[in-house]
């Protein structure tokens, strides 16, 4: 089932933490970690890896990010190896970890964690914001057991939710085959299919999860009261002659009508805004 929910108590359990008064506060002011609402759960992302979660059993983080030892050298002799301090808590490795979490992101994962971080909707006074990333909703498909939308944007003056898919220029899901649409085009209308069936659960879960971070955050966010039906496909990572060469004859050139898509090469010149836009939305 789809839930966005944070308790009340988990919200005070959260503001009192050493880790989240010390360190992960003032990321999420500057759009450094950007903050995600669960199932009575909030996973902290950062430079597309999921740095923490934390529920009520406290924060957990994924061993790999974790593996930190204290040096005063970035390299060091085999001798050494058991001279060297581990970290005692995740206030004290908290940069180490978080530059861990930066060392897996895929090149997909990044272009939606530049996305996020300038848009988060903790950190921007833009009117279209990200509100939430990597949505799971349960598949209309029997096939697949659940779908994951890269990103969720929030139009503060409309009131209204828009979903976004990601894709870099470099996934082959994006190129069609022999004269047929590419493989995103299915993907995109599966999610269209499931956000027109879950239409008013959407609504009232994310209204739960507005409720609950203007609560955390200190912020004034507007109850969401609509949704596009629309999923925006958005292709990163191109330069001009791959733009104008193998792009329009593999992606534009099989690409339905209604499909709202937008390209961009450099994710770092993207403004949300055109992307609405460009997209007739």
């Amino acid at each position: 089932m789809f839930k966005r929910s944070f308790n009340d108590k988990l919200i005070n359990q959260l503001l009192k933490s050493d880790l989240y008064k010390h360190k992960i506060s003032e990321d999420i002011k500057t759009g450094v970690v950007f903050p995600a609402i669960r199932a009575e759960r909030i996973d902290f992302y950062h430079k597309g890896g999921k740095l923490f979660t934390f529920d009520e059993d406290g924060f957990k983080t994924h061993i790999k990010y974790a593996s930190v030892y204290k040096s005063k050298e970035d390299y060091i002799s085999e001798l050494k190896i058991s001279s060297l301090e581990r970290i005692v808590s995740f206030v004290d490795g908290y940069a180490r970890i978080k530059e861990n979490c930066s060392l897996y992101a895929g090149v997909e994962s990044s272009g939606v964690s530049y996305i996020y971080g300038k848009y988060s909707y903790a950190a921007s006074i833009s009117e279209i914001v990200v509100l939430d990333i990597e949505v799971s909703l349960e598949s209309l498909d029997l096939d697949k057991n659940q779908d994951r939308i890269d990103i969720l944007l929030f139009d503060k003056r409309k009131k209204q939710l828009i979903f976004c898919e990601v894709k870099h220029y470099s996934n082959k899901e994006i190129w069609s085959r022999k004269g047929s649409s590419p493989d995103v085009v299915g993907q995109v209308q599966r999610y269209v299919k499931q956000i027109g069936a879950k239409g008013d659960v959407i609504l009232k879960e994310y209204g739960n999860y507005v409720d609950a971070v203007n609560k955390l955050l200190a912020l004034n966010l507007p109850c969401p009261e609509s949704i596009k039906q629309n999923v925006v496909l958005m292709v990163l990572g191109f330069d001009k002659d791959q733009l104008s060469g193998r792009f329009t004859e593999l992606f534009k050139a099989n690409m339905p009508k209604d499909i709202r898509y937008y390209a961009i090469g450099n994710v770092a010149s993207l403004k949300i805004e055109n992307v609405l836009k460009k997209c007739g939305l």
